[in-house]
């Protein structure tokens, strides 16, 4: 039997995610925090458990993806557009609220993506990367709502629990046997070395 093992990092706190604006596809820039915890992030990877970093197209996830790669001596990461996040189309830039009371179905935004095609495109993401990384150990650098989808369609429907956010530079690893995806760890918490000793 042959594992492939995932490792989703969401990418490092930027200033929309502080005013909990939609972000989707526009390409906002980490902050000085979110370059502190991607930071804290790589510190607290053991390289010698992972073979390889891709990520999102989009920048805050690409500068993340590039200090876990340099400080853990991998190679460059390689770009995936299928880890791009949820296009919220013409909602992006709105704070939660704001997007909740402005569309009757936050599910049908001019330009934006349904969840339906969001949940395909996650499946063939899963699909894509367990034939072409297959038995490889890979950490994948993409978003808060694709990762969240991701989580829900390999544990049926278990994780993220009800209310549970997933914090910036989060990790969570999933496992592909040769037949399915399972969930290996899940942990909504940033990932730092204080966390993994807590964890110990």
């Amino acid at each position: 039997m042959s594992e492939t093992i995932l490792g989703l990092l969401r990418h490092g706190q930027t200033d929309w995610n502080i005013d909990f604006r939609l972000q989707g596809v526009t390409d906002t820039l980490l902050n000085e925090t979110g370059i502190a915890q991607a930071k804290d992030a790589a510190a607290a990877i053991n390289p010698d458990h992972w073979d390889t970093v891709i990520t999102s197209p989009l920048i805050r996830a690409k500068d993340t993806a590039e200090i876990v790669a340099n400080k853990n001596k991998f190679t460059q990461p390689v770009i995936e557009p299928l880890l791009i996040e949820r296009s919220f189309g013409e909602a992006e830039g709105l704070m939660h609220e704001e997007w909740v009371a402005r569309y009757s179905n936050t599910n049908e935004v001019p330009g934006g993506e349904s969840l339906v095609d969001l949940e395909q495109r996650a499946n063939l993401l899963l699909s894509t990367l367990a034939t072409t990384f297959r038995g490889k150990r890979v950490i994948a650098v993409s978003h808060g709502a694709l990762i969240r989808v991701l989580l829900r369609i390999v544990s049926d429907g278990e994780l993220p629990r009800e209310g549970e956010r997933l914090g910036n530079a989060c990790l969570n690893v999933l496992v592909h046997d040769d037949e399915k995806w399972r969930v290996r760890s899940y942990e909504p918490r940033t990932l730092h070395l204080d966390l993994l000793k807590e964890q110990l």
